[in-house]
């Protein structure tokens, strides 16, 4: 950064830790930016005037005499059209080789939406995937997250959430991506053609974990442009919030806080829900709805950063592997959109909602025969017919690369309740049946 006339420059640093620099300084902000040494660094304390500066690339080399300018402002995003397209990374810079975007300069991490300019969510976000359009539905301005095991293909799941997804815009946020992810989702979103309509931030893991912080802010503000001054319906996808947490728990131990539960920080609930409460439902039109991918340390659904999520999001989404299928799927068991009754019935056929109930009912008896089996019980023939039933709902219906609108979706389950079942055994209303049940 080329330095200003008059500007105070600062070379006096008091203590510096592997991540962060103290020094004592006068007229600076909170989250303020500031360059020591030439690194980008930011504002996380003031004390009176002992100020500490979390450096983004690490503290390493820096003298205690090393020089300390500050910006005189916080983190920002120059927003317009211009952004559709593109990827930056953490700082909002272009890694794509392409130009600076220009636009209006907004600071990014401002306050979520006053409840009062708020609309009931009441939009359909179709995705495609029938594991979360059939049975657990998503409407705009919702929040929820993927949780998933490390193992599991959710960055593909995004991906494919992203190119099938009835939205204006699709924001993406990748924390700690390998560089095959980020080649992987550069590639897709270009030979599919709809670059136009996507604006990814992107931290890997070659560039400073620290920054991580900064990339769901970014992404947010992006959106926040899109559906405030253009009323756009706008998705932004969050991968991944575990490697987001990680870099809030490695700032707060550098910095001697007193860890929390599985040593996050104490303030990892309001750190994570700043950034879920930007999911809103404009009156206007516009909308941001957040899908943030959670991983799972072991499946550990007690972990502090999927425990602190379920909090503050209206559902979740599981991925699992089906081993009698050999297919990924949304477990229907444990996923669960809870906005989806604003919808489903409403903005999707009337017989969506019974037919949701009746399929997962019918999946949950499979599991009991499964069970039976398991443990060397005889299986009825309804067992039977419900194990087939399973199978064939798992692979045509519930596996993540099943891309069908949900008509489509409705009209296969009625087949394969006929298919397996007596219309009496599937309950469902008669009137639905004498309408829809396959001769």
């Amino acid at each position: 950064m080329s330095k200003q006339a008059f500007q105070k420059i600062y070379t006096k640093i008091t203590n510096i830790t592997k991540a962060t620099c103290s020094l004592r300084a006068t007229g600076v902000g909170n989250e303020e930016l500031a360059t020591i040494d030439g690194r980008l660094a930011q504002v996380v304390r003031i004390q009176g005037e002992d100020v500490t500066l979390q450096v983004f690339a690490g503290t390493e080399g820096i003298p205690t005499n090393a020089e300390v300018i500050f910006m005189g402002k916080a983190p920002s995003l120059k927003v317009s059209e211009q952004l559709a397209g593109r990827f930056f990374n953490a700082y909002g810079e272009p890694i794509d080789g392409g130009p600076q975007p220009e636009g209006k300069e907004v600071e990014i991490g401002g306050p979520s939406v006053n409840p009062v300019r708020r609309k009931q969510p009441s939009e359909l976000i179709a995705t495609g995937i029938a594991g979360i359009d059939l049975n657990n539905t998503l409407v705009t301005g919702q929040k929820i997250p993927f949780f998933a095991d490390p193992d599991q293909p959710f960055n593909q799941v995004m991906a494919m959430v992203a190119l099938r997804a009835e939205s204006d815009k699709i924001i993406l946020g990748g924390m700690g991506m390998t560089n095959d992810d980020y080649l992987f989702f550069k590639n897709t979103f270009s030979n599919a053609g709809a670059l136009d309509r996507i604006v990814s931030f992107i931290n890997t893991t070659e560039d400073p974990s620290v920054e991580r912080i900064l990339v769901p802010d970014m992404a947010l503000a992006a959106a926040e442009y899109f559906a405030v001054e253009k009323h756009e319906k706008v998705l932004v996808l969050l991968t991944d919030m575990t490697n987001y947490a990680d870099a809030l728990s490695i700032v707060s131990n550098r910095m001697d806080q007193i860890p929390s539960k599985d040593s996050m920080p104490g303030s990892l609930y309001s750190d994570l829900a700043k950034i879920y409460e930007k999911a809103v439902q404009f009156p206007d039109g516009g909308s941001i709805t957040i899908i943030a991918v959670t991983t799972l340390s072991g499946g550990d659904i007690t972990h502090a950063v999927p425990d602190n999520t379920g909090y503050i999001t209206e559902g979740q989404l599981y991925l699992r592997r089906d081993s009698n299928v050999g297919k990924v799927i949304v477990d229907p068991f444990r996923s669960l959109s809870r906005l989806k009754q604003l919808v489903i019935g409403k903005k999707t056929r009337e017989d969506h909602p019974q037919v949701m109930n009746a399929a997962v009912r019918l999946f949950s008896d499979a599991a009991n025969a499964q069970t039976k089996m398991e443990n060397g019980f005889d299986l009825t023939d309804y067992d039977n017919r419900a194990l087939e039933f399973a199978n064939d709902y798992s692979r045509q219906l519930l596996a993540i690369d099943v891309n069908v609108n949900t008509t489509e979706m409705l009209d296969t389950a009625w087949e394969l309740f006929a298919k397996h079942f007596k219309p009496a055994e599937v309950n469902i209303k008669q009137q639905l049946v004498d309408t829809y049940w396959k001769k």
